[in-house]
């Protein structure tokens, strides 16, 4: 990305893939992660967002099954992918450039 290019990744994008980076994880924990940032989305609402980070490559999305009181219960989890892992990086570098850029001038 070049440096007056705006980064491809969305705010809620960039928290969910970076919450991937550590390891995969369950929709479920990444809709915490996303609450703890005081992102409030309906169920829906947060799977089409994960639906159109896969669609763009960027992460991967699968089922887990395990048996729980004898019923099996099917658990859907991510993982970032490394095109997932360029977009990452490329939106905070961008955003890292910005902020120094500004940040001298905010101390005048």
């Amino acid at each position: 990305m070049s440096p007056g290019t705006l980064p491809t990744l969305t705010h809620l994008q960039f928290i969910v893939i970076g919450a991937l980076l550590a390891d995969e994880q369950s929709g479920k924990d990444l809709r915490i992660e996303l609450k703890r940032h005081g992102v409030r989305r309906t169920g829906p609402a947060f799977y089409q967002m994960m639906a159109r980070l896969e669609d763009s490559g960027w992460i991967d999305g699968f089922y887990t099954q395990e048996i729980v009181d004898a019923q099996i219960i099917k658990e859907r989890r991510y993982r970032v992918k490394p095109a997932g892992v360029r977009a990452w990086n490329s939106t905070r570098d961008f955003y890292a450039s910005v902020s120094s850029r500004f940040d001298r001038v905010a101390h005048v």
